[in-house]
């Protein structure tokens, strides 16, 4: 019970009414039953009566007025006195009023108003204390508080508590009630808040551990709430909250009781969720630690942050040029506003013009140098190397810029120049390195043939004598084609363009392969459309550029498999699709497949040279066409196109 004392319950409030609501009450009744007495024209719940002596009263049936009956009037009984005309107004039938006006002192419960001084045993509404009655100071009857004041103490007022009528009145008995209840098990709300504020600290605990992870992932999850801007967050929810708040505030003054329910019930869910949706987004921001970052204005003074450290780095670090173009333009903005202070002058007004000209003239001259700068460099990255800046005409760093450009220019027709001569000179070492082996090879070829002709009946010496003849035939056609590589990467080759049946070509060198295809086993599928087909090319270098196709396909096609040649007419353009599987795994790319010396297969030694495909691509591109390589696994495709003629 100290307990209780502590937080300001008073022991002595042993029933409901010793109470502050019974005392706030009481008092509320008496100021409306005396303006009821003021307009008593007006209003029907007194009657006039005359008791046995015949003198006039006013009497008041509590039965009569719902609010009464179940309120607090049900259970008073009142006389009140206008001093001023000598009326009674009650609710006690009496032959001696007098007699009940002094009695009043002697019941259990009672409040007297004589002449403004007020006589009760409620301790709230005492002579003390009513001054601070809410219902006693801001009562209103469309007067002022003055005028309240002195019409209510015009009147004198016996009143008493009358505890058998309460047996009536369901509203008192229902307070009264509650009030019992809740006094005999004051310490239980204590008790149950403690525990409840226990619980409610482990909830939030593991509420703010929990929220923010979700499963199978990582870190804190953010949704897009959770990215909005915080002050638009406490803005949208502190508007619907106040709104909801509003709703249930007012729903209070509606008649009908269920639909005040159901929008309170409706305002409460949706604050509440509101709160909880606030809640778990600022919680989830302060576990992310994008609390401070989730704020628009953190953005917005993060954003003036940098650009003002920004500037202040390019001040302190700043190159020449923009340094003059940072005093030019703040120079500019600076007499433009000293002279613009001055315009009621002509002078003034004559110098601001020539000045704008003037800036005008050096801003458009800086400009025209740049574009000539950017002119140069955008030649020398097409190819050309015959590029010269007069820089004469230039100053400062446009000067220095130009000087560069024309030593890049110059280094690098001095580059093609040393490249052209390195080409050229590797072309002659090849070709005469290339006729140097040739007369001995020829010699050594002739040789060969010469003792193949021999009756020689030595077994071993006959096979040294066809390795002798295969190896000097493989070197006879890769210094063949070493020359020819030599030529075509040079462009020292002569071409004869002419007007050339393609179907016509292909199927010749079909059949001038038939049987190396047949030795191996493959099967030719070829699909030509039925009409002409006519391309402007060379005839001797595309049958060779077929020819080291189809050769490549007989040394590295799978045994017994299919070879797919497709031959297409498109809208502008003939297209020579060649398809086959290669036996070898192909650990190599396209790129690198046709440059020179290389083979599919690096780690084995094939009879090829690893020329062919780039002496292919080579004479292609000479006549004009194109010349892919695109592999796919094992699938090995190569793709030819002409224009058409």
């Amino acid at each position: 019970m100290a307990f209780l004392d502590e937080f300001g319950i008073n022991k002595e409030e042993n029933t409901y009414s010793q109470t502050e609501n019974f005392a706030n009450n009481y008092l509320y009744f008496f100021i409306g039953k005396v303006s009821e007495c003021q307009n008593l024209t007006n209003d029907y719940n007194f009657m006039e009566l005359e008791d046995a002596k015949g003198n006039t009263f006013y009497y008041s049936n509590n039965q009569v007025r719902y609010n009464y009956e179940n309120g607090i009037g049900a259970y008073l009984n009142y006389i009140i006195k206008d001093r001023e005309t000598g009326k009674i107004f009650t609710n006690i039938k009496s032959n001696d009023y007098q007699e009940e006006m002094e009695n009043t002192k002697n019941k259990e419960i009672y409040w007297n108003m004589v002449e403004g001084k007020i006589d009760t045993n409620l301790a709230y509404i005492n002579e003390e204390n009513i001054q601070y009655n809410y219902a006693y100071r801001h009562s209103s009857y469309g007067t002022s508080h003055s005028q309240k004041v002195k019409e209510f103490e015009d009147y004198d007022i016996y009143s008493y508590y009358d505890e058998e009528k309460t047996a009536q009145a369901t509203n008192f008995v229902l307070n009264r009630n509650i009030y019992d209840f809740m006094l005999k098990n004051r310490e239980l709300p204590i008790n149950n808040c403690m525990v409840s504020v226990i619980f409610l600290v482990m909830i939030a605990v593991y509420l703010f551990w929990a929220i923010g992870h979700k499963k199978g992932e990582e870190g804190i999850y953010l949704n897009t709430i959770d990215k909005i801007p915080y002050e638009i967050i406490c803005v949208i929810g502190g508007t619907i909250v106040l709104m909801m708040l509003t709703i249930m505030v007012n729903s209070f003054g509606i008649l009908i009781h269920y639909i005040a329910l159901i929008l309170t019930i409706i305002a409460y869910i949706i604050g509440y969720i509101i709160c909880c949706v606030w809640g778990v987004t600022t919680i989830k921001r302060i576990k992310a630690k994008t609390f401070w970052k989730s704020f628009l204005s953190y953005k917005i003074i993060r954003w003036f942050y940098q650009k003002a450290r920004k500037f202040a780095d390019e001040l302190k670090y700043k190159t020449p040029t923009n340094r003059k173009v940072f005093w030019y333009y703040w120079g500019f903005v600076f007499i433009s506003i000293i002279l613009g202070i001055f315009l009621a002058s002509a002078i003034a007004v004559i110098i601001l013009v020539i000045f704008w000209l003037w800036t005008f003239y050096q801003i458009r001259k800086y400009t025209r140098q740049q574009e000539e700068i950017k002119e140069a460099l955008e030649q020398i990255y097409e190819g050309k190397n015959d590029i010269y800046i007069d820089d004469q005409e230039l100053e400062g760093t446009l000067k220095q810029m130009a000087i560069y450009v024309n030593d890049i220019a110059g280094g690098f027709s001095n580059a093609i120049e040393e490249s052209l001569k390195s080409e050229r000179l590797k072309t002659e070492l090849i070709t005469n390195v290339s006729h140097d082996i040739k007369t001995p090879l020829t010699s050594i070829i002739n040789y060969v043939d010469l003792l193949k002709k021999e009756d020689i009946q030595n077994q071993k010496i006959e096979e040294y004598i066809q390795i002798l003849d295969k190896k000097s035939q493989r070197l006879k056609k890769l210094t063949e084609d070493l020359v020819e590589a030599s030529k075509v990467s040079s462009g020292n080759v002569k071409l004869n363009m002419e007007e050339i049946d393609l179907k016509e070509l292909m199927n010749q060198s079909i059949g001038e392969f038939k049987d190396r295809f047949e030795e191996k086993k493959l099967h030719i599928e070829t699909n030509m459309p039925e009409e002409e087909i006519k391309i402007k090319a060379d005839s001797r270098y595309l049958y060779r550029v077929i020819e080291n196709l189809f050769s490549n396909i007989t040394k590295y096609t799978l045994d017994n498999s299919r070879v797919y040649i497709d031959v297409k007419k498109l809208k502008t353009e003939i297209e020579i699709n060649i398809k086959n599987i290669s036996k070898e795994k192909l650990n190599i790319n396209s790129d690198e497949l046709m440059q020179r010396f290389v083979r599919g297969d690096k780690s084995r030694y094939t009879e090829g040279s690893g020329l062919g495909l780039s002496i292919a691509k080579s004479l292609t591109e000479l006549q004009g066409g194109k010349f892919d390589i695109i592999i796919d696994g094992d699938l090995f495709k190569v793709m030819l196109c002409w224009r058409q003629f």
